[in-house]
């Protein structure tokens, strides 16, 4: 498997507890038989560099996780129709 760092934004104009659940959804997408999250950070409510879909915030995640291609492909699919959630980035982490 292979290790990867996830970082998405959440708008932060929802309810905390929405904002909770899509966090925890996303964490269980890759909690499966072929991959695992070795370490997940909230980072908190920072202001954007610049506006996004007219948001000026968001709540920032970012984890660690060892994954095979196919289960990060389906988090990057669902990730990028879920309407809640701002930005995503998918690193490839090498060298460990």
């Amino acid at each position: 498997m292979t290790k990867y760092e996830i970082m998405f934004i959440v708008k932060a104009t929802m309810e905390e507890d929405k904002i909770k659940k899509i966090s925890e959804d996303l964490q269980k997408l890759l909690k499966t038989k072929t991959s695992k999250v070795i370490e997940f950070k909230e980072m908190g409510r920072k202001k954007l560099a610049y506006p996004i879909k007219k948001e000026v915030s968001g709540y920032y995640y970012v984890m660690t996780v060892e994954a095979d291609k196919e289960s990060i492909h389906e988090f990057d699919r669902k990730v990028s129709i879920n309407e809640n959630v701002l930005r995503h980035l998918i690193i490839k982490v090498e060298g460990e």
